[in-house]
C-alpha cells in the first residue's frame, strides 16, 4: 500500500505544487523493508502457483471427469472453493470450503435436486462423509478392520449419489478450510444456533451463486449434522428457502436425555446392546438374524425395562433379579454385572465387559470393531478401535484427493476437527422454533424444529437412516425422538426409516453401501416426483413409519 500512496505525492511534485521526493537519495534498505519485499514474493510465487488464500474473493478450481453410476457413465464437474457469507449488513464473516460435483448437460435443473452434505462433531469436518460415501470417488473400504498403512485403496465409486443429485460437501466454520473473516473468530461460529446460522447462509449462497432457487433441494446430515439439519430445517424455511427433503444419519436429535438421572438413554442403548452381543456371537439362543434379536429387544426395552426404571429404588428384590436375568439373555452380560450396575449400564463398561473374557474391547462407533487395551481389568476402553481403524486411510486419501485431482492448493492446514483446539468450547443453548412455549433450551431437542417444519411445510419429506452397531447414536433413541414429534398422520407419513448392519459411518460396510443407495435413489425419485406433481405426501412404499422391507417393523 505505501507504494500506491506515493504516487500522488510523485505527480504534484511534478506539477510543481511540492518538492519532488526523488531529490532525496534513496535509503538503503533495511532488514524490515527485505522482510516485506521477500513476503511480497512469497505471495507473488504462490499466486502463479495456484495457491488458494482464505479471503473475501469466492475462489474456486474448477476441474471436469466422467464417472460409472447407476444411471450409466455420466460427465460432470467437480468446484473445490469457498463461500463468502456475510452478515446482515452485507459485511463479510467467514470463509466457507465446499466442494460440488454437479452433472453437466442437465436439461431441466428444476428436476435435478441438490443435496448439502456435512458431518458433526460437533467441530469436524466433512472429510469423512466427502471420502466414505455418495461422492465420486471413495476410499475402498471392507470389514470391520483396520485399514494398511499407505498407499490407501481409493478409487471410483459405484454407489455415487450422482445418479439422482448434486452433491455439495460443506466443512464447519474453523474445520476444514473454513474459517472466520474479518472482526469475527471461529469460535463466534461454535454452538448449535451459530452454527446453523453459518451452514444456513452458506447453503443459501452456494443456491444463489449457482442459480439453484428452482431446483429440490436436500440436507443431508450425519451425527451432530442431524442436529444441525434438526435447526437448519426450519431456518432456512424461515428465511424463505423450503426444503424437500431431510436426510440424517446415525441422529443425535435430543441431547436432554443424556443428563444424568434420565433412564431414557439406558432404554436407547438397549437393543444396540443386543444387537452388538449377537454379532460376537454371545447369545445363548441367538435368532437367525440380527433384526430379529433387536426387534425382541425394541419390545423388551420399552416394556418391562423401562417399567422396572421407573421404579428406581422402589422396585423389588425378587423384579431386580428378574430384570437382570432377562436383560443378560439379550445383551450377553452376566446377571450379576447387571445387578451391580443396578440395571443401567453404561455404554464405556459395555464396551469393555462383552468381550473381556477375550482380553478385547468394542469399538463406539462400530461395535463391530474390537480393540486391544494394556489394562483388561479396566473400567473403559483405553481408544475407539472403530475411529483409529479407518482414520488415516481418510485423511490421506482427502489431502491427496483434493490437490491432485481437484486442483485446490493452499498453505493452510486442512483440520479434519476444531475439537481440541485451543478455546473450542461448543454454546449448547438453543432456541427452539415452533409454538407452545418451546422457547430457549439449555440443551437442545430438534426434533422440535423439525416438527415445525414438518408441520408448516407439508411437502417436507424426513429419511432416518440407521446402523445396528452404532453405539454413538442409537438407533433407538432416534425413534423415540423422530415418534414423539407430536405430527398429525398427514406429516408422519412422510417420515421414513432404514436400517443396516454397520455402525455410525454405516457406508464403511459396501454391502450397506449398496442397500443405502437403494434405499436414497427409490427415496429421491418420490420426493421430486412429490415436488413436481405437488402432493404432500409419498406413497406408502417409502413413507411407513418403520422401514419396508429393508429392516424390523
Amino acid at each position: 500500500m505505501r507504494r500506491y500512496f506515493r504516487l500522488p505525492l510523485l505527480a504534484l511534485a511534478i506539477a510543481g505544487g511540492v518538492p519532488a521526493l526523488a531529490a532525496k537519495p534513496a535509503d538503503k534498505p533495511d532488514a524490515a523493508s527485505n522482510m516485506a519485499k521477500a513476503h511480497d514474493q512469497d505471495k507473488q510465487d504462490d499466486a502463479e502457483a495456484g495457491w488458494i488464500k482464505p479471503v473475501v474473493n469466492e475462489q474456486a478450481s474448477v476441474t471436469h471427469h466422467s464417472a460409472t453410476t447407476h444411471a450409466g457413465p455420466m460427465k460432470y464437474t467437480a468446484t473445490a472453493g469457498t463461500l463468502t457469507i456475510r452478515d446482515d449488513d452485507a459485511k463479510p464473516i467467514a470463509s466457507v470450503f465446499y466442494v460440488a460435483y454437479t452433472a453437466d448437460d442437465v436439461k431441466d435443473y428444476k428436476r435435478r435436486p441438490v443435496t448439502f452434505f456435512y458431518n458433526g462433531g460437533p467441530g469436524s469436518s466433512t472429510l469423512w462423509l466427502h471420502m466414505g460415501s455418495f461422492a465420486p470417488d471413495r476410499v475402498q473400504t471392507a470389514g470391520p478392520e483396520s485399514i494398511k498403512p499407505a498407499p490407501y485403496p481409493f478409487g471410483p465409486n459405484p454407489e455415487t449419489l450422482l445418479d439422482k443429485s448434486d452433491l455439495v460437501f460443506i466443512d464447519a466454520i474453523g474445520t476444514g478450510y473454513s474459517r472466520a473473516l474479518g472482526d469475527k473468530k471461529d469460535k463466534d461460529f461454535w454452538g448449535v444456533d451459530q452454527d446453523a446460522d453459518g451452514f444456513a447462509r452458506a447453503i443459501m449462497r452456494y443456491v444463489t451463486k449457482n442459480a439453484r432457487w428452482q431446483s429440490p433441494k436436500v440436507i443431508f446430515g450425519e451425527s451432530y449434522g442431524t442436529t444441525r439439519s434438526g435447526a437448519l430445517s426450519y431456518l432456512l424455511q424461515d428465511r424463505g428457502m423450503a426444503l424437500n427433503g431431510v436426510v440424517i444419519l446415525s441422529s443425535i436429535l435430543n441431547y436432554g436425555i443424556r443428563q444424568p438421572g434420565y433412564d431414557q438413554s439406558y432404554i436407547a442403548y438397549l437393543p444396540s446392546f443386543a444387537a452388538t452381543a449377537w454379532y460376537h456371537h454371545k447369545l445363548a439362543n441367538p435368532p437367525a438374524d440380527v433384526a430379529t434379536v433387536v426387534a425382541q429387544a425394541r419390545q423388551w426395552a420399552a416394556g418391562p425395562y423401562a417399567q422396572a426404571l421407573a421404579q428406581g429404588s422402589a422396585l423389588d428384590p425378587a423384579t431386580r433379579t428378574q430384570i437382570a436375568q432377562q436383560m443378560s439373555a439379550l445383551t450377553g452380560l452376566s446377571p450379576q454385572f447387571i445387578l451391580d450396575a443396578n440395571l443401567r449400564v453404561d455404554l464405556s463398561r459395555f464396551q469393555k465387559e462383552l468381550l473381556r473374557d477375550q482380553r478385547l474391547t468394542l469399538g463406539r462407533y462400530d461395535s463391530r470393531y474390537t480393540g486391544i487395551d494394556t489394562d483388561a481389568a479396566g473400567e473403559r476402553p483405553e481408544y475407539d478401535a472403530s475411529d483409529t481403524a479407518i482414520s488415516g486411510a481418510f485423511i490421506a486419501s482427502f489431502n491427496d484427493y483434493v490437490q491432485r485431482d481437484l486442483g485446490y492448493k493452499t498453505d493452510m492446514p486442512y483440520r479434519v476437527s476444531a475439537y481440541g483446539l485451543d478455546g473450542f468450547k461448543w454454546d449448547w443453548t438453543h432456541r427452539a422454533a415452533g409454538g407452545n412455549g418451546r422457547g430457549s433450551q439449555s440443551a437442545p431437542d430438534v426434533a422440535v424444529d423439525i416438527s415445525a417444519a414438518m408441520r408448516t411445510n407439508p411437502y417436507l419429506h424426513l429419511l432416518s437412516l440407521n446402523g445396528y452397531y452404532d453405539m454413538a447414536t442409537p438407533f433407538f433413541g432416534t425413534e423415540y425422538d423422530l415418534n414423539h414429534m407430536g405430527l398429525e398422520p398427514a406429516q408422519a407419513s412422510n417420515v421414513a426409516f432404514r436400517y443396516y448392519p454397520s455402525g455410525h459411518m454405516a457406508y464403511l460396510n459396501p454391502d450397506a453401501l449398496r442397500a443405502m443407495h437403494r434405499d436414497l435413489a427409490a427415496w429421491y425419485d418420490e420426493v421430486v416426483a412429490s415436488a413436481v406433481s405437488g402432493k404432500t405426501s409419498a406413497p406408502a412404499t417409502i413413507s411407513a413409519g418403520r422401514a419396508t422391507g429393508n429392516g424390523p417393523n
